[in-house]
């Protein structure tokens, strides 16, 4: 079984993808749009999201945890423009960031990383 820094330094996509999802959680209150009710509550449920699927990742990698984050990355992507808040430029341009870079490293890692964790009922 490899040690802690063994798999931070294997899995550093997921580590990444982590501290981008604790990015969107503080994110609303970092770039002053708290007072923006439907940006920030998005930004605080899809980081939280990005976060445990990554922590998940980390302590046993299933490919369904970068799917996960995959489909999160398109939802942050398109949500400014689906929930109506594409006008401020500011989230705009954080989530459209945030959603690229996740969605990259998810897909890297769920088409490069080979399963580890341990298959169910075993």
């Amino acid at each position: 079984m490899p040690t802690l820094s063994a798999r931070l330094t294997s899995q550093w996509r997921d580590v990444v993808n982590l501290i981008l999802g604790l990015w969107l959680v503080i994110s609303s209150w970092a770039l002053s749009y708290m007072t923006m009710t439907v940006p920030t509550w998005n930004a605080i449920i899809v980081g939280v999201v990005i976060a445990v699927a990554a922590i998940g990742a980390l302590v046993a990698f299933h490919t369904w945890e970068e799917w996960v984050n995959v489909v999160l990355a398109v939802w942050l992507i398109v949500s400014p423009f689906a929930l109506d808040y594409a006008s401020n430029v500011t989230v705009l341009w954080n989530q459209l960031i945030v959603g690229a870079l996740v969605g990259i490293l998810a897909l890297w890692a769920a088409l490069t990383t080979p399963e580890t964790g341990v298959p169910a009922g075993g």
